[in-house]
């Protein structure tokens, strides 16, 4: 199995957790940001953004910015708990609420320091890139208004805080989609290692730890 990826990249970080925890052997392959050929060419020109998982012949990719194709396809291939029927309209909730209102100003942050991670060679086409979706000096005005974007993203992590405040996971007693998803947001938040988790969240940064360490053995004991 093949995970085609930015290191960095949110979505990414998601998908490459979700394999680690469920301990399936797969390998990622890294991609320039400003190359996409080779997603392109694996999804028959149907797509071009990451990540894309390959698994033998089959070719897998995400059909809209709300879909979880992916994780739904590992999960129906090893079945990891991640999407148990009795959360599935109130997970649809909140990945739509981690993904829009946490990853937006994570991402931002996170790409403000985008010389620390970007390869000194990507760098033009990554700036190009974001000004180009974003509108001109976009990476320079998040940084410069880091401390903006950091009380917002405090904000929009509280309901977080409380949620764990009564078990050891969002929903319950292990990890289900949304903890991955929520995971990943946050993991490119802290990529280039600028920034920290809110030390007013201790009940996130005790799960941060969870999530990031825990595999499949450990809630199948």
């Amino acid at each position: 199995m093949e995970l085609i990826q930015f290191p960095w990249s949110n979505y990414c970080l998601v998908q490459r957790r979700i394999l680690e925890f469920g301990g399936i052997a797969h390998h990622l392959v890294n991609i320039p940001p400003s190359d996409r050929s080779l997603v392109w060419r694996l999804s028959r020109q149907r797509y071009y953004a990451v990540p894309l998982l390959r698994d033998g012949r089959t070719v897998v990719f995400e059909t809209d910015e709300n879909s979880q194709v992916i994780a739904k396809y590992i999960e129906s291939r090893f079945n990891l708990g991640l999407f148990p029927a009795q959360w599935d309209g109130l997970q649809r909730i909140l990945w739509r609420y981690i993904e829009h209102d946490v990853e937006d100003r994570s991402f931002r942050l996170n790409d403000a320091r985008y010389k620390e991670f970007v390869p000194p060679k990507e760098q033009l086409a990554y700036l190009r890139h974001k000004e180009r979706r974003y509108g001109r000096g976009c990476l320079d005005a998040w940084l410069a208004n880091q401390k903006t974007l950091l009380a917002e993203l405090t904000a929009v992590l509280l309901p977080f805080e409380q949620m764990l405040g009564t078990r050891r996971f969002l929903l319950d007693e292990r990890p289900r989609f949304v903890d991955f998803d929520l995971w990943g947001m946050l993991a490119n938040f802290l990529y280039s290692g600028r920034y920290r988790l809110p030390q007013v969240y201790p009940k996130i940064k005790a799960w941060y730890g969870r999530m990031s360490q825990m595999t499949i053995a450990d809630v199948t004991k």
